[in-house]
């Protein structure tokens, strides 16, 4: 009996969770290529980004973040724009870009935490609808069954949950790791936030236009 004949032995709810998977899979392939985007060179970046602000040069600095494309830069460009309006400005802007961001990040998470905990219960309700339907065949032969009429209905029902399983680990550890990604990128976002309002507090409050890029998707 080959892999795909043990698939079909455990009936339709291993359609179901095998849709769980591929939904599961193309959502941490996504997620795992957003946030390998989203990196950058952290100590780098804040050094070229000080000595913009230093040397008042906000288009010089709007263009950096632009061709970082990633959610730090689009986070301080946003911030870049209310200089010269107030330091309160400039972090509330930061911090509302950031919320953006992270929000952005964490798009496709529920569905993967969904996965994680829908998967196991489908492979569940599978295995007590199986184990249903072999004593209901058990009935049928009125008593007269042997052991291995109720080993392989009993087999066949707990494929399921198995296979839900299979199916839920991996995704609620990718969940998990996604998560904790995503919380160590929040704590960058935090550090380069107050280090750019921090920077702006020791230049010029002058007001110094530039030209709004346009933001980029990640």
């Amino acid at each position: 009996m080959n892999l795909f004949e043990i698939f079909l032995k455990g009936g339709v709810i291993m359609w179901a969770i095998l849709f769980c998977s591929v939904v599961a899979l193309a959502v941490a392939i996504d997620r795992f290529l957003v946030l390998r985007r989203a990196k950058i060179n952290l100590p780098a970046f804040l050094v070229r980004i000080r000595g913009f602000i230093k040397n008042k040069d906000m288009s010089g600095a709007a263009s950096f973040c632009l061709r970082e494309k990633s959610p730090i830069g689009n986070m301080v460009r946003k911030g870049l724009k209310k200089f010269g309006m107030g330091h309160e400005r400039v972090k509330e802007a930061i911090e509302n870009a950031g919320r953006q961001e992270v929000s952005k990040l964490e798009k496709g998470l529920s569905i993967l935490a969904t996965v994680a905990g829908v998967a196991p219960l489908l492979g569940f309700l599978g295995t007590v609808t199986g184990m249903i339907q072999a004593f209901m065949r058990i009935e049928d032969l009125a008593g007269a069954a042997n052991p291995s009429d109720l080993a392989g209905g009993i087999w066949e029902a707990l494929l399921t949950t198995a296979f839900g399983l299979i199916v839920g680990i991996p995704a609620y550890a990718f969940y998990n790791y996604f998560i904790s990604s995503i919380k160590k990128f929040v704590s960058d976002m935090e550090t380069v936030a107050n280090d750019v309002v921090d920077t702006m507090q020791d230049t010029s409050k002058e007001a110094i236009d530039f030209d709004d890029e346009i933001e980029v998707e990640m």
